[in-house]
């Protein structure tokens, strides 16, 4: 018998199986079995919520309309920011080739409004988690995204609207909104993600208050931060966890969840 449930996410879907951050991913990630999709979101032209890890079609993924190349040097030019839904939807970024992820199915496919993935995965599973991402860069503000606090509106507003605000958790780097959300949502369940070695305390201090979820790089999980999230009734869930050996190293320490690109390995893994 394990002594706890381990919440197994699927980062961006199942991005090493998957075009990452797309509706037949999502599925994907579904039908192996995993408890939360994590995504990131942007926001376009029009004010929609878009799924995507980049405010700009990424070179590693994305084509243009009519088969255009986009390039390290040409892909900030295609700001998702500065283009409609149905304009985005003229970009493929499931058929480049991306050597990072050998196993990635090849397929057709756009980046999706966060509306028409959740009426596909609800319809789906209306049990399943999500993760969402605010991609929020202070630098990036009315240039690839709204300024942080219309930013996270637009996204706590469609969450809400789709009635799963109960089943998700909103996660992301940026302090400033953390803690804009903290005080004007105080429903919103948060997950601080963190990248730097500063200490848990003082990443704590920054925001100033407890959040749902502290997620930090893999590297950076010890048993001094496990003890600490136990302590502060924190969950710990890790990213981004693609190999089995850490994933059991992780299981081991006792975190509570783990994000991976490959759902797959750490379902058979927790299976065992």
């Amino acid at each position: 018998m394990k002594e706890h449930n381990l919440d197994i996410q699927g980062h961006r879907g199942c991005r090493g199986l998957y075009p990452e951050n797309t509706i037949p991913g999502f599925v994907h990630a579904m039908d192996l079995g995993v408890h939360t999709l994590e995504f990131d979101v942007v926001i376009s032209k029009d004010h929609q919520v878009i799924v995507s890890h980049d405010p700009y079609m990424s070179h590693d993924i994305a084509t243009g309309p009519d088969g255009l190349e986009i390039t390290k040097e040409t892909e900030k030019d295609h700001n998702i920011y500065q283009l409609t839904y149905e304009e985005i939807k003229n970009y493929d970024v499931g058929l480049k080739p991306f050597p990072r992820f050998p196993e990635q199915k090849k397929m057709p496919v756009h980046k999706p409004s966060f509306k028409d993935l959740i009426a596909v995965t609800e319809a789906k599973n209306n049990t399943i988690l999500y993760n969402i991402e605010i991609k929020r860069r202070p630098e990036n503000d009315k240039l690839f995204h709204p300024e942080y606090k219309a930013f996270a509106d637009l996204v706590i507003k469609e969450i809400t609207d789709l009635g799963i605000m109960s089943r998700t958790t909103v996660q992301c780097f940026d302090t400033a909104t953390l803690i804009y959300i903290n005080e004007k949502y105080p429903e919103v369940k948060l997950v601080y993600l963190i990248e730097n070695e500063d200490s848990p305390i003082d990443n704590l201090d920054k925001i100033a208050f407890t959040p749902y979820v502290y997620s930090p790089y893999y590297k950076l999980v010890n048993e001094e931060l496990v003890n600490l999230c136990k302590d502060r009734n924190m969950q710990l869930i890790p990213w981004t966890v693609n190999e089995v050996e850490v994933m059991q190293a992780m299981i081991n320490l006792g975190v509570t969840g783990i994000i991976s690109d490959y759902p797959d390995r750490l379902i058979e893994l927790w299976s065992q």
